[in-house]
């Protein structure tokens, strides 16, 4: 899953793909170097970001959706609000990716029956306020139990199993050591039959490990989205398509 942020503010390629023309340049170029999925957000959820009104996230992401669909695209759409969803899946998206796992009111209508993919999330709290002091007293467990709540929710509402998608949400409201924690329960929390979806790319963590900023995590991000694959993810949410879809061929080739 490659990403294209239609956002001023996201932490890694914020501003750089705000221009629908230079968004949906990224999305054919992503999809040319391999990416199954392109997903695109126009609402960033680094740690700290403000909310963004719904016109404008409108604004922001259905030129770059449409267009991309319209390309053949598997379009993947990342938002929380379910008036997104329904006019992105109303212009062609494959995917609904929800940060904050079909809680908000409407969203689990929004994709009940329109036979796309789902994504739901664990996050705690909201950007704005998911980095100060997380704190859970067995974070496995606790992510497990939420991811699993949620898909019994989606099921309920009449999303097919085979449509579901369970995200740990790695520095969603997670320290490093709940993160790490995580990383190593992937192989724990697909065991209940999901396909899991790891995102860790280019994020503070990897900053953390290797010292180093946000645009040169890209040796780093890869390293963990194929540990990721081989603990048991089934889709990795990437900037650096080519790269890791390199990484992951020379592995399948040899493992």
């Amino acid at each position: 899953m490659g990403i294209v942020n239609v956002t001023p503010d996201s932490f890694s390629d914020g501003g750089r793909f705000l221009d629908a023309s230079d968004a949906i340049a990224q999305g054919l170029r992503l999809r040319e170097e391999g990416a199954d999925l392109v997903d695109v957000g126009g609402e960033s959820t680094r740690p700290g970001a403000a909310a963004v009104p719904v016109e404008e996230e409108l604004r922001r992401v259905m030129p770059v959706v449409e267009a991309l669909a319209k390309e053949g695209i598997a379009v993947s759409i990342d938002t929380m609000k379910p008036e997104v969803m329904r006019r992105a899946i109303d212009a062609g998206c494959a995917v609904v990716n929800d940060v904050y796992g079909f809680r908000a009111d409407g969203a689990l209508e929004a994709v009940a029956r329109a036979g796309v993919g789902v994504v739901a999330m664990h996050m705690q709290g909201t950007p704005g306020t998911m980095q100060k002091e997380p704190r859970y007293d067995d974070v496995v467990a606790e992510v497990t139990d939420f991811l699993l709540e949620r898909a019994h929710a989606l099921e309920a509402a009449g999303v097919a199993r085979a449509r579901i998608v369970l995200d740990p949400g790695f520095g969603f409201g997670k320290t490093v050591e709940h993160n790490k924690e995580l990383f190593r329960a992937l192989p724990r929390i697909a065991s209940h039959g999901y396909p899991v979806l790891a995102g860790v790319s280019r994020k503070k963590m990897i900053g953390d490990f290797t010292g180093r900023p946000a645009g040169e995590r890209a040796a780093g991000s890869v390293a963990a989205a194929l540990m990721a694959v081989q603990n048991g993810a089934s889709i990795v949410r990437v900037h650096d398509v080519k790269e890791t879809v390199d990484a992951i061929n020379v592995w399948m080739e040899l493992k």
